[in-house]
């Protein structure tokens, strides 16, 4: 491989960010991506940058949400998958939620087009000797690579395992039961104030669907796997045997809403359903991830009350994500200790959510280009969102009991002179936000 050339491996969220970043500084990038060659289940198209547990990057909120904040940061950035999404925003309320084909196809059509970016759809299955490479390949690593970095960092991949929700064609939603609302009418505008479909259920409903999801039959594991969850992802049916009133106080939670065909009778719990793309012609069943087999998804979910005949666009599935122990097997330029010429990205890092893998990816993007133009540069302080997950997966965790983590704001060094607890709370966030702005601008202008 020529020295100068930063080859890049899976052109997902991740993947792609890091590929715009390096060639908007100038560097030759060759992106490898194994689809359509070599498919995945959880794949549905050949694009890059394809959203497939969710449509969702979570609250917008830059001022008292990390995640929000992170967003800020990208955008600062240039960050393509923020470019995306921004152009092919869905009302969510305070969440950006995207048009997951729209979006899929414009990081495509901007990564394709790029005159520094070659692809190459050819499959790589092992941890090479020479040149500049950033893997980031995701929860869906294929098993030949998996095995390949496996036995290059002489451990084992820690793996717990991912589930998706369904989608459902809007049309076959019955709006005699179903209302428009986002929770406590949310948003600037009417649209975003009715973003969401709502699925009210009585006390003796909520009891029969408990039961049916706790009877459903499930995916089995294979052989010597054991069931890890990120808790931010769980099946609906693993979050149920918890507890029978743990739906209705997680993503079945009825406060913030009113059944506009009953205003006067609060509903017992609700399910929510999020646009799914900009046409409003699929809706995806928000926090009902699964590991129910397909037959037994259909049964269960048309219990539901306004999706008594819903026909599904995708039904859920589980799939199993393998991460790196990152804070023993990364320095704190991402590189592989073994290997420095080997840099990770996104989720197989050990990061959770897509906004915090193209995060990493952005990261390794400039991180390797700036290596390369021989003009290296730190990563970001740890008061920025970015610098916090970085420093996180780098060295900043327990590496015995290292699990993804989303980027929260108990990852950010404390401030000084700001009260604790849950009355200060809110000008804390806005003092982290406040001093991670500045911190990110100076290191961005750096």
């Amino acid at each position: 491989m020529t020295k100068d050339i930063l080859n890049i491996v899976g052109a997902g969220m991740a993947g792609s960010e890091a590929a715009f970043q390096a060639a908007e500084q100038g560097i030759k990038v060759v992106l490898h991506e194994m689809r359509p060659k070599v498919e995945t289940f959880a794949h549905q198209s050949a694009d890059f940058g394809e959203m497939v547990c969710s449509n969702s990057f979570r609250s917008d909120d830059h001022e008292q949400n990390a995640v929000g904040l992170l967003h800020w940061e990208m955008r600062q950035a240039d960050s393509l998958i923020m470019q995306a999404a921004l152009r092919h925003r869905l009302p969510a309320g305070g969440a950006l939620a995207v048009d997951r084909e729209a979006f899929a196809g414009f990081v495509t059509e901007k990564i394709k087009a790029h005159e520094n970016i070659e692809i190459s759809y050819e499959e790589v299955n092992e941890m090479p000797d020479t040149g500049n490479w950033i893997f980031a390949t995701g929860p869906l690593t294929s098993e030949k690579l998996g095995a390949a970095i496996a036995q290059e960092t002489g451990a084992d991949h820690l793996a717990f395992f991912d589930a998706i929700a369904p989608i459902v064609y809007a049309d076959s939603v019955n709006m005699d039961v179903a209302w428009m609302q986002s929770r406590y009418d949310k948003g600037e505008t009417e649209e975003e104030r009715k973003a969401y479909l709502n699925c009210p259920m009585n006390k003796e409903q909520y009891e029969a669907f408990i039961d049916a999801l706790l009877a459903a039959e499930k995916a089995e594991f294979h052989e010597g796997e054991t069931a890890g969850y990120f808790d931010g992802c769980l099946p609906i049916e693993v979050m149920s045997e918890r507890g029978r009133e743990t739906l209705r106080f997680g993503p079945m939670k009825p406060v913030g809403l009113t059944n506009a065909h009953d205003p006067e009778n609060k509903p017992y719990a609700v399910v929510q359903l999020r646009r799914d793309n900009k046409l409003g012609t699929l809706y995806n069943i928000v926090g009902f991830q699964t590991k129910m087999k397909y037959g037994a998804q259909g049964e269960v979910f048309r219990m539901i009350p306004g999706l008594e005949d819903a026909k599904f666009a995708r039904l859920g599935g589980i799939h199993r994500n393998t991460f790196l122990n990152s804070p023993t097997l990364l320095d704190d330029q991402m590189r592989l200790k073994s290997k420095p010429h080997i840099r990770f990205a996104g989720q197989i890092t050990g990061v959770e959510g897509y906004v915090e893998s193209a995060a990493m990816g952005l990261l390794a993007g400039r991180l390797a280009a700036a290596q390369l133009l021989d003009k290296p540069m730190p990563a970001p302080p740890s008061t920025t969102a970015m610098g916090a997950l970085i420093h996180h997966i780098t060295g900043g965790a327990e590496a015995k009991t290292f699990q993804p983590m989303n980027v929260n704001f108990g990852l950010f060094p404390p401030l000084d002179g700001v009260k604790k607890g849950r009355r200060g709370r809110k000008e804390r966030y806005k003092g982290y936000t406040d001093r991670a702005k500045a911190d990110f601008q100076t290191w961005l202008m750096s």
